[in-house]
């Protein structure tokens, strides 16, 4: 057993001592100095604390900001933990070529990520798991070393985009590739049906800007066909989702995500680079009024010193709308501009919407403070939810930086060039793209998708923390992951 893991298994029955609940154990060793296990270099970072975070839970005060979990009955995550400390390698296949290379192109300066090869990958996993992996797509090859069983799937549509958001896109733009080497309908069919039949059941579509693509009726009405899929969702920049909401709800569309910023129109064009709000608020009330109510969110990237005087006018959308506001912690990405110091956390977001005591304006309009009570969130949400009582939207928070929710993680990613990544924050990707069409058949997809997210990290890609990220520099710019 590795000195780490000893440590974490002392400190474990420590615990245990003084408390008979798994919440308190859990957030006890979050805040020990051990939590992701940052020292260890190897390849899957071994086993690092289960996030106890995994089903939120109400507040008793209503209006009370508060992090405190109720206490819950029995440890079942506790006695996984136990099991996989005792192990210097937990459940998976380590495959050391499984790396994404970084290179940069001479002329342009552009960071460029070359995927591992999809071969190398294949040819390691027959020789790991021999016969004892089924050839029918199923629950496993969706499972990774810790456990999470992921049933989200991601697809990015096209990196081009009609805004040029500061958060998403470097100053320079991205260097595009041709259409050619972007997946083709009935690739992006194909691999659907394989994750659906491994037990996906929730898709979204993203971008660049989804709503570029041509085919998105097409593509949506196919995802919406499969019996086991119970939501196609849509994350788009709103500026003209509302030409195309009657097409892609008949199609088979059941959720809106629409990025906004700001309620004003000079940030607004300071932010995206180009005009368009009138048209991003009309899609948002059109949304509101085609899908099915609570389907439509409003995803807003908070920024200090440019947007954080303005989130109780973002409340007070969701008074008259029944759209849910979405709060996001900014988050490191290649040439994004991101600096600690613009850092705007889930703490600060919540003073600023209930209290005054913070002496800097929180409204536009003037908006006086808002109660809140907390919500109950779904086992994988990435989001907290909390409520203005006689509201018809909600309020949520997307802690990725300061309070992560990677213990319960579900979902996984297809660029849109066809790369598999498993993990936002990480660099690591392999082509599914080139795999097809150089002949790979559906049980060779099944295991390479097994296998790559074998090598998921734990937490945050594997870097510790967003200075980390930020640090590592060794990711696609977010335009060319899909938000």
């Amino acid at each position: 057993m590795s000195p780490n893991n000893l440590i974490m298994n002392t400190l474990i029955r420590s615990l245990i001592k003084k408390t008979a609940t798994e919440n308190r154990i859990i957030d006890k060793i979050r805040r020990s100095s051990s939590y992701t296990l940052q020292k260890q270099r190897r390849s899957n970072d071994s086993f690092s604390v289960i996030n106890g975070e995994n089903a939120i839970n109400k507040v008793d005060k209503p209006n009370v900001f508060s992090h405190k979990a109720h206490k819950q009955k029995g440890m079942p995550r506790l006695v996984e933990l136990r099991k996989k400390l005792k192990s210097d390698n937990p459940m998976g296949v380590k495959l050391s070529n499984f790396s994404a290379k970084q290179s940069t192109n001479v002329e342009t300066g552009q960071h460029q990520m070359s995927p591992a090869s999809w071969r190398d990958i294949l040819e390691t996993a027959r020789k790991f798991y021999g016969e004892e992996f089924e050839q029918e797509p199923n629950s496993e090859m969706l499972t990774d070393s810790f456990s999470r069983r992921h049933s989200y799937l991601r697809i990015s549509l096209g990196e081009r985009c009609n805004l040029r958001c500061l958060y998403c896109m470097p100053p320079d733009g991205v260097p595009l590739q041709p259409e050619e080497k972007l997946l083709k309908f009935h690739e992006i069919d194909r691999l659907v049906a394989l994750f659906t039949a491994g037990g996906v059941n929730k898709v979204r579509l993203t971008g660049g800007e989804p709503l570029l693509r041509q085919d998105l009726p097409q593509i949506v009405a196919s995802i919406a066909s499969r019996p086991n899929v119970k939501s196609v969702g849509i994350t788009t920049n709103g500026i003209t989702l509302s030409r195309h909401l009657p097409s892609l709800v008949e199609a088979g569309l059941t959720h809106a995500n629409i990025s906004l910023d700001t309620l004003d129109d000079s940030k607004f064009v300071e932010i995206t680079r180009r005009r368009g709000l009138a048209q991003v608020l009309r899609s948002v009330e059109d949304a509101c009024a085609m899908l099915p109510e609570g389907n439509v969110k409003i995803n807003c990237v908070v920024m200090k010193g440019f947007n954080d005087v303005e989130l109780r006018d973002f409340v007070n959308m969701s008074k008259e709308l029944p759209v849910d506001i979405r709060f996001i912690e900014w988050m490191p990405f290649n040439d994004n501009g991101w600096n600690k110091d613009r850092f705007f956390s889930y703490e600060e977001m919540m003073k600023r919407i209930t209290s005054d005591d913070t002496g800097v304006m929180s409204s536009l309009r003037g908006l006086g403070p808002f109660e809140l009570r907390r919500l109950i969130d779904g086992a994988n949400d990435t989001t907290k939810w909390w409520q203005v009582t006689g509201h018809k939207g909600r309020l949520g928070f997307i802690t990725s930086m300061t309070e992560h929710f990677c213990g319960t993680c579900n979902r996984v990613r297809l660029t849109a060039d066809g790369q598999l990544k498993v993990c936002l924050f990480g660099s690591t990707e392999v082509s599914l793209r080139d795999a097809m069409r150089e002949g790979a058949d559906d049980a060779d997809l099944a295991l390479i998708i097994r296998a790559a997210l074998q090598k998921k990290k734990f937490a945050l890609g594997g870097h510790g923390n967003a200075e980390g990220i930020k640090k590592a520099n060794d990711n696609r710019p977010m335009i060319l992951i899909g938000g």
